[in-house]
């Protein structure tokens, strides 16, 4: 065996570790009425902030950029706006069926979409990781601006592309995330849920050819805070594939 591939065999299986843990930690009665709690880690809630506090061991602290989008409008269901230059704007939270309608912008579109333009607090995996999917196999370009966001899910659907871009002031970021199942599910369950969401998530950004040591982060991070990623993480773990642009820069 090549000695990146058993590296990467031990990251993949420390990071199943680390969510193992991550949900054993969690009080098992808790777990047991964690479909109750799901609004707590859906971003079209309000009881949720859109930008979570980042995770630190005293006081929790925000990020020094504020997204320049009201969280009002990124609560909202992920709308798609076509923008000259062949931009396809994506703005909003990954709502179920979000991948879909992803799916029917691109279809229709044609070969005129190039770039797809980020700003999302998350939402739904299953959708994000179907978003990425189509942009990897369409050969596009992922961009996050100055000021937006991309977080939670969201960049797992930056991840897909071929050409990945975050602008100066940039908000990107990862926590624990999971798909809901049953109602109410077991601790059994939720734990079964959630290491096969992992092991999902591992293997696709290995796929897309970004450094498995960026979900550890995530798995470290509970789903009410968020590990805000720094231009020297972004390009340590190749989330994005060129130096962070300035505005200016990035056009």
């Amino acid at each position: 065996m090549r000695a990146d591939d058993a590296l990467l065999m031990r990251t993949a299986f420390f990071g199943l570790l680390a969510a193992a843990a991550a949900f054993l930690f969690v009080d098992l009665r808790e777990m047991t009425l964690a479909r109750a709690e799901l609004p707590g880690y859906d971003p079209m809630t309000t009881q949720r902030p859109v930008l979570p506090p980042a995770l630190t061991d005293g006081m929790p602290q925000m990020p020094l950029v504020q997204p320049e989008t009201a969280p009002e409008v990124l609560r909202q269901p992920m709308r798609f706006e076509l923008m000259p230059g062949g931009v396809l704007k994506a703005e909003g939270a990954i709502d179920l069926g979000a991948g879909d309608r992803f799916a029917e912008e691109i279809a229709a579109r044609g070969e005129y979409v190039k770039l797809i333009l980020l700003n999302s607090p998350g939402g739904s995996v299953d959708d994000a990781l179907s978003m990425s999917t189509l942009i990897r196999e369409k050969g596009l370009t992922t961009k996050v601006a100055s000021k937006a966001l991309c977080a939670s899910s969201c960049p797992l659907v930056f991840a897909g592309g071929l050409a990945r871009e975050a602008e100066e002031d940039a908000i990107l970021g990862v926590h624990q995330v999971f798909n809901g199942g049953e109602d109410r599910p077991s601790p059994e369950q939720a734990m079964s849920g959630a290491q096969s969401t992992t092991a999902r998530i591992a293997r696709h950004l290995d796929d897309m050819g970004v450094e498995p040591g960026l979900w550890l982060h995530a798995l470290e991070t509970p789903p009410d805070r968020l590990y805000y990623l720094t231009p020297e993480e972004l390009a340590a773990f190749k989330l994005v594939t060129e130096p962070v642009a300035t505005a200016r820069e990035g056009g």
